[in-house]
């Protein structure tokens, strides 16, 4: 469970904390020298039993609380966490750099990855919304949601090998989310060997989190690599493993055929959900109802407060 606020320019006003608990005891220090012109006050307070410096620090325990909990409400604090869910809706993101034309999978990583997807889309259930985004240096919007499996599949069919150079995890994952954004249940599958050479992971990751989206990973590619027209390419799975970690998703590699199949099978058992919810109106409630509290004791119990 993370912490996440709308407005986080207003913790600033946490600094007036220690000014209320300062003004408090000067007040107290002020209003008591007053008294003590006119009576023994100490005197009369253990005669009645009273110990005044407790009710002034119970009545400042709540005062201080009460600020804090109206800071946290004007920041607009949310509370995200993980939730159960079977309405997911998805973005297949399939690296169409040129280090996906590598021969470790036949007839290349690109095709390979292509087939399966088709696989996938397949056995998604009816009603199912799927969007595709094709990415290298740049990302592109291939299909925007949709339940019709056959326009999602004829998208997948016709990604073509990027003459751009680069690969932009982070422009994939900022158009995946862009797709997503009115979506209940938002998830990525990303599939890349994982070379990246443009932007940054950490962009990508944050990106994803501001909006509750989780990415799943698939690493594409061999530890001994396959043939490319510039020469060997290797699989680097750090990013992958960082962007999916980072989201609450899961990595998976593929060196074969089948175990890339194999991923997407398991990405269809994992049915939870990131959401976020707005807290702020609880936390202002709870303030009201200790301002009551303070001015009942101030009022009744605590009336004899100096």
């Amino acid at each position: 469970m993370n912490f996440d606020f709308v407005k986080p320019e207003f913790l600033i006003f946490l600094a007036a904390v220690p000014v209320i608990v300062l003004l408090h005891f000067y007040m107290l220090k002020r209003k008591r020298s007053h008294a003590l012109r006119f009576a023994n006050f100490d005197a009369i307070a253990r005669v009645k039993g009273v110990d005044l410096l407790s009710k002034n620090i119970a009545v400042l325990a709540l005062t201080v609380l009460i600020a804090i909990l109206l800071i946290l409400a004007l920041t607009g604090v949310q509370i995200q966490r993980t939730l159960y869910s079977s309405s997911f809706s998805f973005v297949i993101a399939m690296d169409s750099s040129i280090s996906m034309e590598a021969t470790d999978f036949t007839p290349n990583r690109l095709e390979a990855a292509k087939q399966t997807a088709l696989n996938f889309v397949d056995t998604t259930p009816l009603g199912t919304r799927i969007g595709v985004v094709s990415f290298s240096g740049n990302s592109f919007i291939e299909q925007t949601l949709t339940e019709d499996k056959a326009f999602v599949k004829r998208a997948i069919e016709r990604i073509p090998l990027s003459s751009i150079g680069g690969t932009d995890l982070n422009e994939a994952v900022v158009t995946g989310t862009n797709i997503l954004e009115a979506e209940e249940a938002k998830s990525i599958i990303l599939l890349s060997d994982g070379r990246i050479n443009v932007g940054t992971i950490e962009e990508a990751i944050n990106y994803a989190n501001n909006h509750d989206v989780i990415v799943h990973t698939i690493g594409i590619g061999t530890e001994e690599g396959g043939l490319t027209s510039y020469g060997m390419s290797k699989i680097d799975e750090d990013a992958l493993k960082a962007l999916s970690f980072n989201t609450g998703g899961k990595y998976f590699k593929a060196e074969t055929e089948e175990s890339l199949q194999d991923s997407f099978n398991q990405l269809m058992d994992l049915k939870f959900k990131k959401v976020s919810v707005d807290i702020s109106r609880y936390i202002l409630m709870a303030a009201l109802i200790l301002f009551v509290i303070e001015y009942i004791l101030i009022s009744t119990r605590y009336r004899i407060l100096p």
